[in-house]
């Protein structure tokens, strides 16, 4: 008797189960046909997007063509000449200060070559003699790296800035000691051929 009862029991739930899924089998049936219209009708609403499209790239292109017959060609503009050619020359870590050398540097600023050498050759200040040299060095990179005449060049840019300092004391009465800054200079020079 117990086993029949286990048997009833356990046949009851399989009977449930098959008859579940039967209903579900049976609600998606449906939605899959609803879903199969819709692309049936989502190819055909592609294609007419697509022929919308070619014909308006046909039309574009039949637009542009109409634009360039009637626009003259365009006329080739004319070349810019070529910028001069810049020749520089460092000159760092300069035993003179800044502000010294800076007065030297704003005479020979723009200055043509020949001039400049003249005017450092005989001035009695003391950073004439650094920058002398460093311009005798632009010219003679001109005529080594860019095949110019160093003669003929002139001083277009000429730049001083600091560097590092270097930093002394010097005894005073009563133990005391007072700083002492030995200043140090950066030097640029950039040579420009003299226009004719």
């Amino acid at each position: 008797m117990a086993d029949e009862k286990k048997d009833k029991k356990a046949s009851k739930p399989a009977a449930k189960k098959e008859t579940a899924k039967k209903d579900s089998k049976a609600k998606k049936a449906p939605a899959k046909k609803t879903e199969s219209k819709k692309a049936a009708k989502k190819p055909a609403a592609k294609k007419d997007s697509k022929a919308k499209g070619k014909e308006k790239k046909a039309e574009g292109k039949a637009k542009k063509d109409s634009q360039a017959k009637k626009e003259p060609a365009k006329k080739a503009a004319p070349k810019k000449p070529a910028a001069p050619p810049v020749v520089k020359a460092k000159a760092r870590y300069v035993r003179i200060a800044p502000r010294k050398a800076r007065l030297i540097a704003d005479q020979v600023r723009g200055m043509d070559i020949e001039s400049a050498r003249a005017l450092l050759q005989f001035s009695p200040r003391g950073a004439a003699h650094p920058i002398h040299k460093l311009i005798n060095s632009a010219a003679a990179n001109a005529e080594s790296n860019h095949d110019l005449v160093g003669d003929e060049m002139r001083v277009s840019s000429i730049t001083v800035d600091e560097g590092p300092t270097l930093r002394r004391f010097r005894p005073r009465a009563m133990g005391r000691a007072t700083p002492i800054n030995k200043r140090t200079s950066h030097i640029a020079v950039a040579l420009t051929p003299v226009e004719d």
